[in-house]
């Protein structure tokens, strides 16, 4: 034990060193990046990417410097360390003033070169090619500027948010693009061609932009507010800090974002559009608190499936109308979550955001970070003796009753309102 504390003694001190080492030797090309603004630079903007990108609508922005990386953000030596390609920038309007914005790459280094090999793959058959002349051969270009319709057949399967999609929800997503002059129209051939293939990129590879535009904070939808892309950038509205933040809030806190996080699931279950959106991805930081409001927002939107129930209720597949109740995956891992995609797609009752987020967030079963307990952890004694607010938490993550999870997330949503004074 003495050799192995010496050994890790030595292996810290030498971490240490070539970091002071690489600290003096990178010190002029350090200040320089703490001067200059690398949003305003098309090569970090990855705008030459185009139209393998996710839009250029706020490009005018970017380029006039209007945003600028906080500082931390500017050291590129710290980029090994955001791993997910998120930054947090200033926004500036001369009327408006400074704003707080997320910028998203969405994706890893990796990731994001592993877009480039599969479009390479798909125009050519082998993974280098040169990116622009490749675009023409792939997939994308065929739905050109004669194809009238985005539909199913053409995109069924590309991403999580189109795994069963319907005519409504891609004439919803063509209407509501963003990164167009000229939305509104559910007309695919009224898209330019570079819109056109951006617009299908982003489908396939990471579809979060199209969520967030396709169903609007502006409209009540619990997402946080897309504002523009530029190249291989995103732009979204900061909400807050992240919902772990709050994991020791104090209990009447931890108890209104409980009662959120339920009205969340119930909300994006059961709404007046008769879609579905389900979480396929649940975890304390997929979800942030405004700092003034309270308000929880979820503020990581690539894996959503959405499903169609009014085309469920029309095509009738088998057992359509039996209510589906989630399996509960004791797998001892952070963020688990069992269901099947096939089946979220047919059937009109399902239990699964309540599940997600019971399960993830709210009960004894939630792990994070080296946690457990989830949010309402450690209760009040009145509570806790009573016992209801445990027995609640326990059927909504692994139900012992048949649609004992659809009953137990009712009464759990009614049960926080009251704890928390917020009565519908």
């Amino acid at each position: 034990s003495l050799k192995l504390g010496r050994l890790y003694r030595y292996v810290k001190l030498a971490v240490l060193g070539s970091l002071a080492a690489a600290l003096v030797l990178n010190t002029h090309s350090l200040l320089a990046s703490l001067q200059r603004n690398e949003l305003s630079e098309r090569r970090f903007l990855q705008l030459n990417k185009c139209p393998a990108c996710w839009g250029t609508s706020w490009c005018r922005k970017f380029l006039n410097g209007q945003l600028r990386l906080e500082s931390w953000g500017r050291l590129r030596l710290l980029d090994f360390f955001n791993v997910k390609n998120v930054y947090f920038a200033r926004y500036g309007e001369p009327r408006e003033g400074s704003r707080r914005v997320v910028l998203k790459r969405l994706g890893s280094a990796q990731e994001l070169a592993d877009i480039d090999t599969k479009i390479g793959r798909r125009a050519t058959g082998g993974g280098r090619c040169d990116l622009l002349q490749a675009l023409p051969a792939t997939e994308f270009a065929s739905l050109n500027g004669d194809v009238r319709l985005l539909t199913p057949g053409a995109v069924e399967g590309w991403s999580d948010l189109v795994h069963c999609p319907s005519q409504r929800l891609l004439d919803r997503l063509v209407r509501r693009y963003a990164e167009t002059k000229d939305s509104g129209s559910f007309l695919l051939r009224n898209l330019k061609d570079s819109e056109r293939m951006q617009l299908l990129i982003t489908l396939a590879f990471n579809p979060e932009p199209l969520v967030l535009q396709s169903f609007p904070s502006d409209e009540g939808w619990p997402f946080a507010k897309y504002l523009g892309a530029c190249g291989r950038m995103v732009a979204v509205n900061y909400v807050g800090e992240e919902l772990w933040s709050y994991f020791n809030a104090p209990w009447e806190k931890r108890v209104d974002l409980a009662w959120q996080l339920m009205e969340i699931a119930e909300q994006l279950t059961n709404n007046d559009f008769e879609f579905a959106l389900y979480l396929l991805d649940v975890s304390f930081d997929n979800f942030a608190v405004g700092p003034r409001d309270g308000k929880v927002i979820i503020v990581d939107a690539e894996n959503v499936l959405v499903a169609d129930k009014r085309l469920i209720r029309q095509n009738k597949p088998e057992n359509w109308d039996v209510w589906y109740e989630s399996k509960f995956d004791d797998c001892d891992k952070e963020a688990c979550l069992s269901f099947s995609k096939e089946i979220l797609c047919a059937r009109v009752t399902v239990d699964h955001n309540y599940y997600a987020i019971c399960q993830n967030l709210l009960s004894r079963h939630a792990t994070w970070r080296g946690t457990s307990g989830g949010l309402l952890h450690d209760p009040p004694a009145e509570i806790a003796k009573d016992g209801r607010l445990e027995a609640l938490l326990d059927e909504c993550a692994n139900p012992k009753k048949r649609y004992g999870r659809f009953q137990a997330a009712k009464e759990l949503r009614e049960y926080l309102a009251q704890l928390s004074n917020n009565v519908r």
